[in-house]
Parts: structure tokens; C-alpha cells; sequence
């Protein structure tokens, strides 16, 4: 199975201005994306999405998700990490 993932952006250790750039370049040619991270990198999703909505009054977001991962850490213990998935379409005309 074809996974298509041009629409999403993972949030992880670039610079906030890296992942606003590339979401502005994917919103100029598609209807909507969606901004995914997990863990500590979840206020820096946030952060994305609202220099998006304050800078160019263009983008709006959509149902946010927000969820819990259980994942297995390097010492083999589980630990649950939480998730955010935040959709982000240009406003209806």
C-alpha cells in the first residue's frame, strides 16, 4: 500500500521558521496539511501553527487530535508519549 504523506509535516529538532516554510510552500498548492509530533516537540507544532494563522490571516485549523503512544524505551521499558495531529486548510472564500 502507497502511503502519501506530502501533506503532512513532522514536527522534530529543526527551527520553527523551517517547518512554517515548508507548510506555506505545501498550502500553496494543496487545499490542506497536517502538522504531526509527539512528545517534546508537541509546543513547537503549536508554536508552527500559530505563526501560520497570525502572520497571514490566510490558514485556518481544523478538529485537532490529540492522542497517547505506547512505545518501548532504549532500556526496554514501556512509556506512553503523547501525540498531536493539527490540520490546517485555507479559509473558505
Amino acid at each position: 500500500m502507497l502511503d502519501n504523506t506530502t501533506d503532512t509535516i513532522f514536527i522534530g529538532k529543526k527551527p520553527l521558521m523551517s517547518y512554517v516554510t515548508s507548510a506555506i510552500i505545501q498550502l500553496a498548492s494543496l487545499d490542506s496539511i497536517t502538522i504531526k509530533a509527539r512528545g517534546m516537540s508537541i509546543g513547537l507544532a503549536v508554536d508552527v501553527t500559530q505563526v501560520l494563522l497570525k502572520k497571514t490571516n490566510v490558514f485556518e485549523v481544523g478538529c485537532v487530535k490529540i492522542n497517547s503512544e505506547s512505545l518501548e524505551s532504549q532500556d526496554g521499558r514501556k512509556r506512553d508519549v503523547s501525540t498531536i495531529e493539527i490540520p490546517i486548510s485555507k479559509k473558505a472564500k
